[in-house]
């Protein structure tokens, strides 16, 4: 949900410790409907396996919507992040979204003439805190991810998440921690 916003697309990666991989992807741009004219929606499967040995730098999914500006430029709608989930089964998460503003009124009015937003180099720094705390963001929309997670041999490496009968591949809800024995 972009209130004003049309004929956005979405970038996705994936920020994880060092034993996990790498995985980033685009979507289709999407349009609002007469049906929902709140709501665009981009229907795209993303499947992806992750193999680690140790819970340490979980997998989050970083999210960057952008659309065209008044000028026909695209620009960045929104930046977000989530966790995915650790336990078995079909989660629905949503994520607010944000951009990064300007600290002063001469780079607003420089940024909007030129068509040129602050904007991050680097997407991933979403999913980070360092130098988060020294960034101006303005909330702008929301986006809701619907998870299906399937777990493997995490007993066998001392993780407990809830009775055995989650291990098979069903989508069932889980348990709702992830503990170490």
């Amino acid at each position: 949900q972009f209130p004003g916003f049309d004929d956005l697309y979405c970038k996705f990666c994936f920020v994880y410790g060092q034993d996990w991989g790498l995985e980033e992807g685009i979507s289709q741009i999407t349009s609002k409907s007469s049906v929902s004219p709140t709501t665009l929606v981009w229907n795209f499967p993303i499947d992806i396996t992750f193999k680690s040995t140790n819970p340490f730098g979980w997998p989050q999914i970083v999210l960057s919507v952008y659309g065209p500006d008044f000028f026909g430029h695209d620009v960045v709608r929104g930046y977000g992040a989530v966790h995915v989930p650790f336990v078995p089964g079909r989660h629905k998460r949503t994520i607010a979204m944000f951009v990064p503003e300007s600290t002063s009124r001469l780079q607003q009015f420089t940024s909007w003439f030129t068509g040129r937003r602050p904007e991050f180099t680097d997407p991933k720094v979403v999913a980070q805190g360092e130098g988060r705390e020294v960034t101006r963001v303005r909330s702008q929309g929301f986006v809701t991810i619907s998870f299906n997670v399937m777990t493997k041999d995490l007993h066998k490496l001392g993780y407990d998440i809830g009775p055995t009968a989650l291990q098979s591949p069903s989508l069932e809800p889980g348990a709702q921690g992830l503990h170490r024995f």
